[in-house]
């Protein structure tokens, strides 16, 4: 793969993209964050937020908050 060139804000979008979501899915969130962005003519922070705004609805799992699962000590 090509390598990216991002600056210090863009880069800081990425990670706070990953940052919401489990742990496990970060890296392959990552991954196809630095695949899409590859694949751009232009790369700014327009594109870089659309991309983790677009992929991140993908990646991103919901904690299952039903009442009987719920470990949170503020719910008790």
């Amino acid at each position: 793969m090509t390598p990216i060139k991002l600056d210090d804000a863009e880069l800081d979008a990425v990670f706070d993209a990953a940052r919401p979501l489990a742990v496990e899915l970060r890296d392959p969130f990552l991954r196809a964050v630095a695949h899409e962005l590859s694949g751009q003519a232009k790369i700014g922070p327009g594109t870089v937020h659309r991309v983790c705004r677009e992929l991140q609805r993908q990646f991103f799992v919901p904690p299952d908050l039903s009442r009987g699962n719920d470990t949170s000590r503020w719910r008790r």
